[in-house]
């Protein structure tokens, strides 16, 4: 008997009901009020990260689209504006994805690709296809969609682009041109009454960019967008709705600490929720086993992702290569402030890929498994270059002799200090980056590695667990201007802070050895005998490179 359930949590492509747990996507739209959409006729954008849902909320509202019968001008009671409700004619709705545009360049080129993806969805909704024998590109779009709104008719007219954002230049300012030429004079057999526009970014950050940067004006042809609506992560308790399904299906249970720490992990980032469901129930566990999912089970869940690079992880970690988006890592990284870095078309790049967010006031890294992969990719040259340790790091009882590590990453870094540093992307980061690919090579496959970093907080603070106890490492820059003993006082200062708020330790904040490691990055930096100094204070180990 072939117990395999029906549905399974899903990572790649959008999801449908039938196959696949998962939420209604319209429950984490902000910004957005679907119901006007098509009864006033409006034209509006939707931007959200990749892999947070877009495709499955625009498949999913087409089918409800399509489904619905014909509906009254107003939702509810008449307003005060709209005393009688008027019948509308009955909507249409067709999905487009202009990915093939991905890479084009040349308008003409972009323009002929856009007519002949609309031309095959059409087809695949089996809808009136708008053929046109003459394809000249000057106004090809404008004419196709009058075109195919006339073909719909008695119908409505309903057009969801997606991956709007691969348009570039000239292509993207000629499309939304056209849209807007056809605006004014949309409805029933005219023009399509209502267009989404959806991508990664809101299209006036597209738009400007076409520009050279130049400010969108008011002859825009966003003038005619009524929302930028975005979609929202999971809430804690989505989450476990979302895990519900299958237990209402095939019995399997969850704990309350796994699904806390998915949460933690995730920050709600669909991809990452159904990535670690998925992994836990069907890799870590058999895909028919009923037994509990535990925080263990996900913890491995978590690290066979990272390992294997995952195409959402390694998509990000390519973003590493974007100059812009490496000069924001290496403030997160580095904790230095920089007062303009939230102003900067770099940072809204990195809001709008998912990779930081704000929280408390300060930029972050989005989630604790972005911090982890994206760590282990700018580490992962330096850590296969550093020799397998031979001396001894493991005490008898199996835990990490921390002390002994650290006095090797000394030696290590007097010895080959400036010879890596050219070979890392991250000169601001360079530190912190050797030591944790240092700190990877002796603990990888048998301890793991909790990262917090954010701009503006003059640190960077690690939690190592091997044989089941933490050290704590806190790492400090010494610059120009500030005095050893200042730094060395935040250090400490800092790094028990940390240990008492980091959650495995809080109880009391036992069990947790404090290490600080400042590094001289002072132009005029001492001697090597100066600078690999050694120090003890109570509860805090302090030691300088």
């Amino acid at each position: 008997m072939n117990n395999r359930p029906v549905r399974f949590f899903n990572t790649t492509g959008p999801c449908n009901p039938d196959d696949h747990y998962m939420l209604p996507p319209e429950e984490r739209l902000v910004g957005a009020q679907l119901h006007r959409y098509i009864r006033d006729k409006l034209y509006w954008v939707l931007h959200a990260p990749r892999q947070t849902g877009k495709t499955t909320f625009l498949q999913s509202w087409m089918r409800e689209i399509n489904a619905a019968a014909e509906v009254p001008e107003t939702d509810g009671a008449p307003s005060v504006a709209r005393p009688v409700a008027r019948p509308v004619a009955r909507p249409v709705a067709c999905y487009v994805s202009v990915e093939d545009c991905q890479g084009l360049t040349d308008r003409d080129e972009a323009t002929q690709t856009i007519y002949r993806d609309i031309c095959d969805f059409a087809k695949l909704s089996g809808l009136p296809v708008p053929t046109r024998e003459e394809k000249d590109p000057e106004g090809l779009l404008r004419t196709t969609l009058a075109l195919w709104a006339a073909l719909v008719a008695p119908r409505a007219l309903v057009v969801l682009f997606d991956e709007v954002d691969v348009l570039q230049g000239e292509a993207l300012i000629s499309f939304l041109r056209q849209l807007r030429g056809g605006f004014a004079g949309r409805g029933v057999g005219k023009f399509p009454v209502s267009i989404a526009l959806v991508g990664m970014r809101d299209l006036k950050d597209y738009l400007v960019a076409a520009k050279g940067g130049v400010p969108v004006n008011p002859g825009s042809p966003f003038n005619i967008k009524e929302d930028s609506a975005v979609l929202s992560n999971f809430r804690k308790e989505d989450i476990a709705r979302l895990f519900a399904q299958r237990t209402g299906e095939t019995g399997q249970q969850i704990s309350a600490e796994a699904l806390d720490y998915v949460y933690e992990q995730s920050r709600g980032q669909p991809w990452i929720v159904n990535s670690l469901f998925k992994r836990a129930t069907m890799r870590v566990l058999d895909e028919t086993s009923t037994e509990t999912v535990t925080i263990e089970h996900v913890r491995e869940a978590r690290e066979q992702m990272i390992r294997a690079r995952e195409t959402h992880l390694d998509a990000l970690a390519y973003r590493l290569e974007d100059s812009g988006v490496r000069s924001v890592m290496e403030a997160l990284m580095t904790g230095e402030p920089k007062p303009q870095l939230a102003e900067s078309d770099a940072f809204r790049l990195c809001l709008d890929l998912g990779l930081v967010a704000i929280e408390r006031g300060s930029p972050v890294v989005a989630n604790p498994m972005y911090r982890e992969a994206l760590a282990r990719q700018m580490t992962y040259s330096a850590q296969l270059a550093i020799p397998a340790p031979e001396w001894r790091w493991e005490r008898e009882d199996g835990t990490l002799d921390m002390e002994a590590l650290l006095r090797e990453f000394q030696v290590f870094w007097r010895t080959n200090s400036e010879t890596w540093e050219g070979m890392l992307n991250y000169p601001e980061a360079f530190p912190h980056l050797l030591l944790q690919a240092f700190l990877q090579r002796v603990t990888n496959g048998e301890g793991r590695i909790e990262r917090e970093y954010a701009a503006g907080r003059g640190r960077m603070d690690l939690a190592v667990e091997y044989g089941g106890v933490w050290d704590i490492i806190e790492i400090k820059l010494l610059r120009q201007g500030k005095g050893l003993e200042t730094v060395i006082e935040e250090g400490k200062k800092q790094v028990l802070r940390y240990r008492e708020s980091f959650s495995p330790c809080s109880a009391g904040g036992k069990g947790a050895s404090c290490y600080v490691v400042i590094f001289d990055r002072r132009v005029e930096k001492g001697s090597w005998e100066e600078r690999l100094f050694w120090i003890t204070d109570g509860d805090v180990t302090v030691l300088g490179c």
